[in-house]
């Protein structure tokens, strides 16, 4: 049997440990969410929301059915008009499942939007622990979950059956007077290290003091304080419906493309 990434009694201990300041990172994932309903011209009458901060996400979606992101997801198949999967899918042990359950519990022409940590999350952070605990210890323990790239996240979406998927990013710098304040924020987030195959020991000082060192070196702002990245990837995607916009079969095609473009064709050669 493999190994799951997360160690999900760790997340929810860590997460139980958050605090209302911590989840500013939410907030911007709500401003993304509500920007993308706004862009859709229809009414949600039926939504869900999966996510690991339930309190938070119940006051700004009263209306919405809550429910944890766990493993087996508590939802009805096809009861909902909207699922939205928030800042929890980068922890998900089977990512793919999450989204297939999110789908089938869409009704036809269902939307489902989904915002969570991409690849350049913490890119200043991971650089700096990682040369920083090889030069003191001569190896590198896992510190920072593995975080998917935008490019594979669309494929992603094919795969669990969503039509016209989309995935964009936005990314947020917050700037740190040091790394341990860094550090402070990400356990008033929730979001610290709870991967299974975590050091179970504590970290050396030493290793913290030389990765400061090499944060400052090469990640300092214009002020001095150190730059920490957060990627928020966007996913949206609808359950199938025979309304929605179908591609043409290859070859039906009536027009050349070089006609449409006005340029001349060229053959290829051999």
């Amino acid at each position: 049997m493999t190994t799951p990434m997360t160690d999900r009694t760790a997340l929810e201990a860590h997460r139980a440990r958050a605090t209302a300041d911590g989840l500013f990172l939410h907030s911007a994932a709500a401003e993304e969410l509500q920007d993308r309903l706004d862009m859709v011209n229809k009414s949600f009458k039926s939504a869900a929301i999966v996510t690991g901060f339930s309190s938070f996400w119940s006051q700004h979606h009263s209306d919405a059915l809550i429910v944890s992101d766990m493993e087996t997801l508590p939802l009805e198949q096809q009861s909902h008009d909207m699922v939205a999967h928030m800042m929890a899918l980068h922890w998900a042990n089977d990512p793919v499942g999450q989204l297939i359950q999110c789908r089938r519990a869409l009704r036809p022409d269902g939307l489902f939007i989904a915002v969570s940590f991409g690849g350049d999350t913490l890119q200043e952070l991971r650089r700096a622990l990682g040369e920083a605990e090889i030069a003191v210890t001569g190896g590198l323990s896992p510190r920072i979950a593995p975080l998917p790239e935008l490019r594979d996240l669309g494929g992603l979406l094919q795969r669990a059956g969503f039509a016209l998927p989309v995935a964009d990013t936005v990314t947020l710098t917050v700037e740190y007077r040091d790394i341990w304040h860094l550090m402070r924020d990400l356990r008033a987030m929730g979001e610290t290290n709870a991967m299974t195959a975590r050091l179970r020991r504590p970290t050396r000082r030493a290793v913290f003091e030389e990765a400061q060192k090499l944060y400052a070196a090469h990640f300092a702002a214009p002020s001095g304080r150190l730059r920490a990245s957060f990627e928020l990837q966007i996913l949206t995607g609808w359950a199938p419906d025979v309304s929605q916009p179908q591609p043409l079969r290859p070859g039906s095609a009536q027009k050349r493309l070089a006609d449409a473009l006005g340029t001349p064709e060229k053959p290829l050669q051999d």
